[in-house]
């Protein structure tokens, strides 16, 4: 971890907080998901570095120790695809790999359509690319109990983690969201609620891991996390041409729980989803939870190299 380094940029009047590693020509761009922030990548940022990449990995504006915006309720995935664009332009890069987990894939689809120029390739983990235009009816079918119906609610998700401190808010995420299970409370039943406290971590999240989550948490605090991704899922962009036309790769394991909202199986493996990306590998590992970049880091890693090295 000691080679990592860490700096601030100022990105459309916010100050982000940037990790980084590496000195190759080849730059990789990393954006985590939620509840994470840039230490999710803490392994793959060494095994990039040492293959010699040059590594980014910043906190969404609201996350970690960048700024939180002055009015999160109004942030917008495109906020984070505008700030991604300022970060590649400040360090003067003309193109970079994009690598995306969870919601980070959104942020990353829609920069790869807008600004495909500045894109060497794509990978995505955690989720499949969901069309633009498909979130709507996604959201539709979800029940009423799961976590994204509730944290879209205004104040729910507010009044639900407020019982706990950040620490413990991300402890019981990271176990629900490390299940097979999509998350879905009844109906007098908050999110949260699923986990006991006495459920033990992962077994490769250590105390230490969950505690720097939690103290980063307890910094930004959840206010932009909720806006994006959850109540910016059905926003809308100015996408002309639907296809996703570059080196792109989806990695997910099969016990991750995303597998289990409603059509992804029949998506994913049908293949429609290379109708929307063609140039698309998609790689099922027969193990890993929603966090495989952190439990099962170098399986994760071989792959994300020699997709890297075969489109650099």
């Amino acid at each position: 971890m000691d080679q990592i380094q860490h700096r601030y940029i100022h990105v459309r009047g916010l100050k982000l907080h940037i990790a980084e590693t590496g000195t190759g020509s080849r730059v990789v761009i990393l954006l985590h998901g939620f509840p994470e922030i840039w230490y999710t990548w803490r392994h793959q940022m060494i095994a990039l570095a040492n293959a010699g990449y040059r590594v980014i990995a910043p906190d969404f504006r609201g996350y970690g120790l960048s700024d939180i915006p002055s009015n999160p309720h109004t942030t917008t995935f495109l906020d984070l695809v505008l700030d991604l664009l300022s970060i590649i332009d400040h360090f003067a890069l003309s193109k970079v790999f994009l690598i995306a987990k969870d919601f980070g894939t959104r942020v990353a689809c829609v920069f790869a359509f807008l600004h495909s120029d500045r894109v060497l390739g794509l990978i995505t983990l955690g989720v499949p690319y969901v069309p633009l235009s498909g979130r709507s009816k996604m959201l539709e079918q979800l029940p009423e109990g799961c976590y994204i119906s509730r944290w879209r609610e205004p104040g729910r998700a507010e009044a639900d983690f407020g019982r706990f401190d950040a620490k413990t808010v991300v402890t019981k995420i990271y176990i629900l969201f490390s299940k097979s299970e999509l998350p879905i409370a009844e109906e007098n039943q908050e999110i949260l609620d699923l986990v006991d406290l006495s459920t033990p971590l992962p077994s490769w999240l250590s105390e230490n891991d969950i505690a720097y989550y939690g103290s980063l948490y307890e910094n930004s605090g959840f206010e932009t996390a909720l806006q994006v991704p959850y109540r910016s899922l059905d926003e809308e962009f100015d996408v002309h041409d639907p296809i996703l036309k570059l080196p792109a790769m989806m990695i997910m394991g099969r016990d991750d729980y995303s597998w289990k909202f409603p059509g992804v199986k029949e998506y994913v493996e049908s293949a429609i989803i290379k109708e929307h990306i063609p140039n698309l590998q998609v790689h099922i590992l027969p193990q890993g939870s929603h966090f495989g970049h952190e439990q099962i880091p170098e399986v994760l890693n071989k792959l994300i190299l020699d997709f890297l090295g075969n489109n650099a």
